[in-house]
């Protein structure tokens, strides 16, 4: 695989490698890929400290009980509302 291509490719997997969502062998082929391109590490980098502050800085809101039921019952979930 050439360098472009090996670019293009992380760039296509990079939310689920960031998110953990790969197999193993796809992210251990990332990693080899990211200890040889400065550009695709520092998006990488920069990608995972975005998100690392997200979820520090953005409290966690529950969903209002009435919008959830709502939600639910237009896509015909009813069933794992619980109680």
């Amino acid at each position: 695989m050439n360098e472009r291509h090996n670019c293009k490719y992380l760039l296509d997997s990079l939310s689920e490698y960031i998110d953990g969502e790969l197999n193993q062998s796809i992210c251990d082929e990332i990693d080899r890929h990211l200890e040889e391109c400065d550009d695709c590490r520092i998006v990488v980098n920069t990608l995972e400290k975005t998100v690392y502050l997200y979820h520090k800085t953005t409290p966690q809101q529950e969903i209002p009980v009435d919008v959830k039921k709502r939600l639910y019952k237009k896509l015909e979930l009813e069933d794992f509302l619980g109680s």
